[in-house]
């Protein structure tokens, strides 16, 4: 089973483009896209489990120079 998870992110001023661009490779992120409101970019991530999408987000994503803040929604399925 695959889990996949919404991270939102606030990036510096300016830093935009490689913000997205260092985003794009960090493994596991499948899209990376622009937003409106209070945060800049919305990242989808998918990986086999919880402890993936996590090592995802704290040792690739929250390295990105950059990125001031971000907000991590792991999605469930309601059956």
């Amino acid at each position: 089973m695959t889990v996949k998870a919404f991270v939102l992110v606030e990036a510096g001023v300016e830093k935009s483009k490689e913000v997205v661009e260092a985003l794009e490779k960090v493994k596991g992120v499948k899209s990376v896209d622009a937003v409106t409101g209070p945060y800049d970019f919305i990242v989808v991530v998918e990986e086999a489990d919880v402890n993936s999408i996590e090592s995802v987000v704290t040792k690739g994503i929250h390295s990105v120079a950059g990125i001031s803040r971000t907000i991590t929604c792991i999605a469930i399925k309601l059956t």
